[in-house]
Order: structure tokens, then C-alpha cells, then sequence
């Protein structure tokens, strides 16, 4: 009886356990974890470029076969577990679509789903091992904080050697060029461990010269003099032009280097690795050389300037961006400016916009208007460059019909430019971050060795003083120039060196600017009178709508007695002090202004609302002293009448479909304008004019001018003026032609015909 007792408890557990597991499938959906228990050991590793040693393309182990994991539905938290696998203590962010190059071989995982706390990615939900519908375009990457976890002994960054070169520059061999910036010939060398190897040059041609030069930022390669080479290899030590390369034992690392010339970088190449003792490879040959030819930008010896940037016809440029080499794509089509759709944008293209101007290769191909949204028509779609072309008009494209393209697609670059140096001659200090602070410039060395710094001088720094500085400190755009710092904290540097930096705003450093010369001129030398700058990542712009001023044109004579308001607010000439008041009336050329803001930041007023201005005559607040200046010049840019020069209600009129309004006049309400939004200041309202009373008939520009004393910074102030062609009979006026254009600005003038000199030879 016990033992068949026995038997039908077992048999009816076994029943229950069997009903059990089956609810227990039949319950599961979804993802399920990777995990196995008696599964092969995983391994992982950080690879793709360029990237420092704490980010990358997560690549894993598995299987004996390295891959890769999809960006699809991927997080922080699955960036937290795979950081973890690679000895760090965290992630701090993650990468998509690419980011740091495809990988090869299999994509393990898709559809990763972590919680954070796992312990291993096996442990994740996922698509399971292998079962993928991605590509490698969709490769993911991770950022990892740079501290290791503590008593961590199996590091996971594991080298890909078999197909990976990340990190490469070019080193000067002639003694002298070591110190010139920037080095446009030299040795390529490539990082290994933690060092650097050479190129074996057997086999090396133009092509991958071409390369590498992209990748230091320059637009094309040079012919190299080999036997140059060769025969100061030999010369004696004393020789003046004795080579580096004979001073130190050589390590080959690649050889067999094959490129086609259109690669963004040389791991793209075909080549081999040296394996075993490379110090004994490369018989007959020697390290890899390459010349370069820099654009104008970067000619040594001469600081930028616009009109280096402008001989012959210029069709594509870069707007928008905070460093030069960035920026959105614009092309000139029909004598008009417009922007290039994203559909199909890739490097190749983008590299062929930066070589064209005087850039090396592109670093990144951006898309959804990285670089803020342009206006006007968009010239191009689909554009397939090769990567071997002069210039992008020279490639397959289509054209755009309404339907296909917005500008919120608009096409960007990042490119590879030269390493000049200029961070290291200027930095910040006393401010609450690193993004601001008092400006010290280098003078040299002292006598223990160590950098002398020394402070500017407050007087007339402004917004262009403060954008080329925080372009110099690659803190993107200035938010604003300062030229009192007595709140922040100060340090040991208390001598002022320079006075009366006068900046266009583009340069690339202050040493591109101009000043006073070695006569130290400032009215107030105290370290809290110093200039400083507060800088920021984005930036607006403001656009004016130039067709809207050509449709809404027209004269109107206004009686006196309706015009009190706007003489109070200095709307009118100034002869209308004359008038006989309140008899007569005064003509007026009448417009309407439509202004947007296609930046990356919201337009706001310098002011706080405590420092605002009630005008009770139209009743509302002034949060600018000076927003627009209206104008009518003659062909050589003289005034003939007096524009309008009150400040505006700064408001949000209308916006783009999917952007809410955020800025109302109404109620002492906030001012601004709103990224995407556009202020519209009507042609039959007070002061949207200018009082032609005293202009004579005749052929003239209408100018509009927004932010004229750049006030409030942009990330770009060549696009605030507008100019139209008038003709005016005494009667009517007839206005065509409107465009954005440079300016007639006479205070701009007069900003630089009192400085002329160039920047004291102190600074470098």
C-alpha cells in the first residue's frame, strides 16, 4: 500500500509540475533574456572613430565571432550594463545610426531592453542571440564615465587590431616646421598602444595622401620630394636639417595602404598589419610622408579674412555653425541663396561641401537641420556625390517639389579642419562654469617657465569681441560680451595687456582682431573693469523676410495731428521739429516686417523686465533700446532719410506648425521671439516706416538693419540686413530686388577707422 501510494503522489505531482511549466510558456511573451546558463563566456569592446577611450561602437563576443548590437529601442540603462562589462563605473550617454563607424560581421542583439541593473547584457531582454532586421548603419555606441570601478583586474577593451586604425596625426620631421602651425607635412603616424607607429611607403601613392590630408583637415595633398627625404635621412647629425625620423627606432604598424582618395578615413582603406617584430619590416622603404595643402583659412603666415573667403563666385557656404568648418549647407542657385534636403546625405557628400571650401574631409553628415532651419527655397535633394568631385554642384541630385522636403531637413557638416593651436593663448577664469568667466590672454613665458597671463581691457567690448573669444575657447556662441566683472571671483592675474579689441566677429581668434597696438589705453584699470564673455552651445538668428517688405511697400501722407505718438518715440525726421505742428503732414514709405528666428536658441532681450520702458502713448513695454534701423541711402551708402530707431514689443505672432508660441507683449507679458516663430510688425501700425518728407526723386536703397548694435547675441549677424532698389518719382515709389546683404553701417566703420593696427605681436 505505501509504495503505490507513493507512486500516485508522484505521478500527481509530476502532473501539477507539467501544468505548471505549460502555463508558465503559454503566459510569456514579449522579449525574453539572453542569458545561458552553461553559455560561452562573453566578451566586449569599444571600437569605430573617432572616439576617445571611454566611448564607442559597443562591440560583443559571442559565440566565437565578434558583432555588434542595434541601436533599436536602445537606452541609458542598456548603456549602463554594457559600460559596466567594460570596467567603467556608469554610462553617461549612448550613440545611434552609426555614430562611430559600421562594424563588420554579425549584429548579436536587437531590441535590447535593460533595467539598469543587471549584471550582465545576457541577462536583458532582447530578440535573443543572432535575430536581427538591422543593418550596420544602425550599429550602436556608448559614452562611459571615465572612472574605472574599483579592484576591476579583466579589462573588456580589447584592441581590434585586425581592422581598426582610430587615431592618426601627421608629425613634422625637418627640425624647424615643428613649431608652425599649422604642420602640413610630416610623417603619418598612427596610435598604437601608447604610442605611435609609422606607415611602411612601399606602395603608397596619391590617393591615400589625399586621405590623410582630409582627416587633418585639409582639401588636397601635394607631391612629397621622396629623395628629399631620403638623402637628409643620411646627412650627417650636425646636418641643420637632421630628420626626426633618424633619432628614434621605427615601428612600422601598417603597410599595403590602398585607398580609392574619396574615404573620410584611412581605416576605411584597404591595408595590413604588421605582425611580430615590426622594428625589422619595411625593407626598403621608409615611413609614409605626406604634404598637404591647406586652405585659405589656414595659410601660415596670414589671418583670415572675409574677403579671402569670397574671391571668384562663391556658390555653396556654411551657416549657422559656432566653429568654422560647421554649419548648414546653403547653395547659390538663380542668384539665390537656398538650402540642401537630408534625403540620402552621407559623408562622401558632405565631404565634397568641405573640400570644396578649403576644408578637409567631413567629419559628420548632419541631418533634421542640426544647424538650424534656413529660409528661402531648398535647391537640392537626394544629392550622390562620389567623394572625388571639385564641388557639389558636380553631383547627381534632384530637384525638390513641394511635397518632398522641409526645413526642418535641412542638410549640415561638421569638417575636419586644421589643428591651430589657438586654445592654448587664451582662458577664463573667476566664472561660475566653464562656460564663462574673465579673459586672459598669453603673453608668453615667465621666468620659471610657466605661461604669463594677462587681462583686456573692458572698454568697448561687445558681442563680436565676446563671439570670436568663445569660438577661440570652442565654447560655441556668446551669449554675452561683458565689460565689467566685479561679481566674479578673481585670481592672481591682475595686469591689463590690451585695450580697445575691435572684432567683425568672424575670426577664428582675437589675434585675428585689431586694438590699440602696445599704447595701452583704458579708462578703468581695475582687475573688475576686465572684459569677459559668457558663452553658450546654441545661439538664435534672426531673419528678415525679404519678399514680404517688396509686397507691402507703398507712400502715405500722414496729417501731423496723428503722428504725437510717434514723434515722442523718435519715429520721425528730425526736421518734423520744424513742422507747424499740429498742420500739415509728413510722407511716409510704408512696409510691413516679418522676422524670424531660424537659431537654436530663443531671441531675448538683453534687459531684464525690471529695466524695461512703459511708452503711455502706445502703451506697451520697450525691452530694446535699439531693435531695427530703418534707412533710405544713396547708391554709395549716404543717408538721405532718417530710419526708425525706437525699440519694439518683442512677440511671438505667429510660429511653424508644431511650435507653440511662448511670448506676448500683452500684461507685461515676456518678450522674445521663439525658435521657429516669427514677429510681424504690420505696415499700417506707428513707426513701421521711414519719413521721406525731405527725400528728393530719385534711385535709392531701402535698408533694414535688426540687432544693428548686436545687442543681443546670433550665432550670425551677416544675414540681420536686408537691402532693396527703390525708385522714387516725387509721387510713388517702386521697390524690387530685396535681398539679405552686408550692411552700409557707419558705426561699424567707425569702429575700425579708429584702431587700425593689427593685434600686438605678444599674443600668439
Amino acid at each position: 500500500m505505501r509504495s503505490s501510494s507513493a507512486r500516485a503522489w508522484q505521478e500527481l505531482l509530476a502532473l501539477l509540475c507539467s501544468v505548471w511549466l505549460w502555463v508558465g510558456a503559454a503566459q510569456r511573451t514579449g522579449p525574453t533574456p539572453t542569458a545561458q546558463s552553461q553559455g560561452p563566456k562573453l566578451k566586449f569592446r569599444l571600437a569605430g572613430y573617432p572616439r576617445k577611450h571611454n566611448e564607442g561602437r559597443i562591440e560583443v563576443f559571442y559565440n566565437e565571432e565578434w558583432g555588434t548590437i542595434c541601436d533599436d529601442d536602445f537606452t541609458l540603462a542598456n548603456a549602463h550594463v554594457l559600460c559596466r562589462h567594460l570596467g567603467f563605473v556608469a554610462a553617461t550617454g549612448w550613440a545611434h545610426s552609426a555614430k562611430y563607424g559600421k562594424g563588420i560581421g554579425r549584429v548579436w542583439l536587437d531590441n535590447v531592453n535593460c533595467g539598469g541593473s543587471e549584471k550582465s547584457i545576457a541577462d536583458c531582454r532582447s530578440r535573443g542571440w543572432g535575430n536581427s532586421d538591422c543593418s550596420h548603419e544602425e550599429d550602436a555606441g556608448v559614452i562611459c564615465k571615465d572612472e574605472r570601478i574599483l579592484g576591476y583586474v579583466d579589462s573588456n577593451i580589447i584592441e581590434a587590431e585586425q581592422n581598426q586604425v582610430e587615431e592618426l596625426r601627421l608629425r613634422p620631421v625637418v627640425s624647424g616646421a615643428r613649431k608652425r602651425l599649422p604642420v602640413t607635412e610630416g610623417v603619418v603616424e598612427v596610435r598604437y598602444k601608447e604610442g605611435w607607429a609609422q606607415i611602411c611607403d612601399k606602395g603608397w601613392n596619391h590617393k591615400n595622401s589625399r586621405v590623410v590630408c582630409g582627416m587633418m583637415g585639409f582639401p588636397a595633398e601635394k607631391k612629397v620630394n621622396r629623395n628629399f627625404y631620403k638623402l637628409v635621412s643620411k646627412a650627417h647629425p650636425k646636418h641643420k636639417h637632421r630628420l626626426y625620423l633618424e633619432r628614434q627606432q621605427l615601428s612600422y604598424r601598417l603597410h599595403s595602404v590602398a585607398c580609392t582618395g574619396n574615404e573620410v578615413h584611412i581605416s576605411m582603406c584597404p591595408f595590413e598589419f604588421y605582425k611580430g617584430n615590426a622594428t625589422a619590416a619595411c625593407k626598403g622603404g621608409m615611413p609614409a610622408v605626406v604634404s598637404c595643402m591647406p586652405g585659405p583659412l589656414f595659410t601660415t603666415g596670414s589671418a583670415p579674412k572675409k574677403k579671402q573667403q569670397r574671391q571668384g563666385q562663391q556658390r555653396v557656404r556654411l551657416k549657422g555653425g559656432a566653429k568654422a568648418g560647421e554649419g548648414r549647407v546653403e547653395v547659390l542657385k538663380n542668384s539665390e541663396w537656398g538650402t540642401v534636403c537630408d534625403d540620402r546625405w552621407n559623408l562622401l557628400t558632405a565631404s565634397v561641401v568641405c573640400r570644396e571650401l578649403g576644408f578637409g574631409s567631413a567629419k559628420e553628415a548632419l541631418t533634421g537641420a542640426r544647424m538650424g532651419q534656413g529660409m528661402g527655397p531648398i535647391h537640392m535633394n537626394e544629392v550622390q556625390c562620389a567623394g572625388l568631385e571639385k564641388s557639389l554642384w558636380s553631383c547627381p541630385y534632384k530637384n525638390i517639389t513641394a511635397e518632398d522636403c522641409k526645413h526642418s531637413e535641412d542638410a549640415g557638416v561638421r569638417c575636419n579642419i586644421p589643428y591651430m593651436g589657438y586654445e592654448t593663448t587664451i582662458r577664463l577664469s573667476g566664472g561660475r562654469s566653464r562656460f564663462e568667466g574673465r579673459v586672459e590672454v598669453a603673453l608668453g613665458t615667465e621666468s620659471n617657465g610657466r605661461p604669463a597671463w594677462g587681462l583686456i581691457c573692458g572698454d568697448g567690448w561687445g558681442t563680436l569681441e565676446a563671439m570670436v573669444a568663445c569660438r577661440q575657447l570652442g565654447l560655441g556662441f556668446a551669449n554675452h560680451g561683458l565689460q565689467e566683472t566685479w561679481y566674479w571671483d578673481a585670481s592672481n592675474v591682475t595686469e591689463m595687456v590690451l585695450s580697445g579689441v575691435r572684432c567683425a566677429g568672424h575670426e577664428m581668434a582675437l589675434s585675428h582682431c585689431q586694438h590699440h597696438g602696445n599704447s595701452l589705453n583704458c579708462k578703468k584699470m581695475g582687475t573688475h573693469f576686465a572684459a569677459g564673455v559668457i558663452c553658450s552651445e546654441t545661439a538664435s538668428d534672426l531673419l528678415l523676410h525679404a519678399p514680404l517688405v517688396q509686397e507691402t511697400a507703398y507712400i502715405e501722407d500722414r496729417p501731423l495731428h496723428m503722428l504725437y505718438c510717434a514723434a515722442e518715440e523718435n519715429c520721425l525726421s528730425s526736421t518734423a521739429r520744424n513742422a507747424n505742428w499740429p498742420y500739415g503732414h509728413r510722407r511716409l514709405l510704408r512696409f510691413s516686417s516679418q522676422i524670424h528666428n531660424n537659431g537654436r536658441a530663443d531671441f531675448r532681450p538683453k534687459a531684464g523686465r525690471h529695466s524695461w520702458v512703459w511708452h503711455e502713448c502706445h502703451r506697451h513695454y520697450h525691452s530694446m533700446d535699439i531693435f531695427t534701423h530703418y534707412d533710405l541711402l544713396t547708391s554709395n551708402g549716404s543717408k538721405v532719410a532718417e530710419g526708425h530707431k525706437a525699440s519694439f514689443c518683442l512677440e511671438d505672432t505667429e510660429c511653424q506648425e508644431d511650435v507653440a508660441k511662448r511670448y506676448e507683449c500683452a500684461n507685461f507679458g515676456e518678450q522674445g521671439i521663439t525658435v521657429g516663430c516669427w514677429d510681424l510688425y504690420r505696415h499700417d501700425i506707428d513707426c513701421q516706416w521711414i519719413d521721406i518728407t525731405d527725400v528728393r526723386p530719385g534711385n535709392y536703397i531701402l535698408q533694414v538693419v535688426i540687432n544693428p548694435n548686436y545687442e543681443v547675441a546670433e550665432s550670425d549677424f551677416t544675414n540681420n540686413a536686408m537691402k532693396c532698389n527703390c525708385k522714387y518719382d516725387g509721387h510713388r515709389i517702386w521697390v524690387h530686388n530685396c535681398h539679405i546683404g552686408d550692411a552700409f553701417s557707419e558705426e561699424a566703420n567707425k569702429r575700425f577707422e579708429q584702431y587700425p593696427g593689427q593685434l600686438n605681436n605678444q599674443i600668439v
